[in-house]
């Protein structure tokens, strides 16, 4: 389990792990060795769009490029496409997502996984990234907005 940091709005607590990178969109990026990335759901994404009865991934040996669709999601409240937040190669598709795809909502740092991909290694979407404590201050800001809503 990754360090963790935490904001709570109302009656909810978000987290955001601590060792890796996230898009604006809520995707995380964790740096994993031989310029490969693993790609996953930040805990934000999956509370606000509920619980998740299918996750279709692109296949392994898809090539992507920033903004590509990497994977379809089906919640009990709405489906929505993800976009990658990196452009590459997916090497690895997490199979658990087949017959679990709730492990999203379990743990959206660990089990919960996307895809690995063979990332191309692009500065450019690299700096699009945030780290952890702007990605926390995002989920805060868009929490108490989506609060104030009646």
């Amino acid at each position: 389990m990754p360090d963790l940091l935490e904001t709570t709005v109302d009656k909810f607590v978000f987290r955001v792990a601590k060792d890796r990178l996230y898009s604006k969109d809520g995707i995380w990026v964790l740096p994993e060795p031989d310029a490969r990335v693993r790609l996953g759901l930040t805990d934000f994404v999956q509370q606000r769009n509920g619980d998740v009865a299918f996750a279709e991934v692109q296949p392994a040996r898809t090539r992507l490029r920033v903004g590509d669709e990497l994977a379809s999601i089906e919640t009990i409240k709405v489906v929505f496409s993800v976009s990658s937040p990196v452009a590459g190669t997916i090497v690895e598709v997490n199979p658990a997502l087949e017959t679990a795809p709730e492990a999203i909502n379990a743990d959206p740092y660990g089990a919960g996984w996307l895809a690995v991909v063979a990332a191309d290694g692009s500065e450019e979407a690299r700096a699009a990234l945030l780290d952890p404590q702007t990605y926390l201050a995002r989920v805060k800001a868009e929490a108490e907005e989506a609060a104030l809503k009646p």
